[in-house]
């Protein structure tokens, strides 16, 4: 199993509003980036899945909103798969400030894998490699 690094990158300037901390909408999109840093790391990225004729829709996704993030402010994501049983997945994710060590935002994704006319599959027999990959993540912390 690869030790996984958290996903870490500055806050934007277009991601803040008017009161100058990220505007709420733009954490769903951190954690899609962290979900595709964690393919990547993981060795499975976004484009081998597709190129295998595998989609992963989000059926679900919730931010619970703790402290806010301002302009430029570092901060990581740690991701970790706390379900995975070859036909769903979901991943929760702790936001944490690199400036201050404060938890900023928690959530979580809920996947599916389905073929490309979006019909649900079972990754297990149809896509071992997949299946592989998730199961050897499941349940894994990500710590620095």
């Amino acid at each position: 199993m690869n030790n996984i690094r958290p996903y870490e990158r500055n806050v934007y300037y277009y991601e803040t509003d008017k009161m100058g901390v990220v505007h709420h909408s733009n954490y769903i999109r951190i954690f899609e980036e962290t979900r595709i840093h964690f393919l990547n790391e993981a060795g499975m990225p976004f484009e081998q899945i597709e190129a295998m004729g595998v989609y992963m829709p989000v059926l679900s996704v919730e931010c619970r909103y703790k402290r806010p993030l301002s302009f430029d402010e570092p901060f990581a994501v740690y991701p970790k798969i706390v379900k995975f049983n070859g036909t769903t997945l979901h991943i929760e994710y702790k936001l944490i400030s690199r400036k201050t060590g404060e938890i900023c935002v928690e959530g979580s994704s809920s996947h599916c894998f389905t073929d490309l006319e979006l019909k649900p599959l079972r990754t297990k027999l149809h896509y071992p490699d997949i299946y592989k990959v998730f199961s050897e993540y499941n349940g894994y912390e990500i710590t620095e």
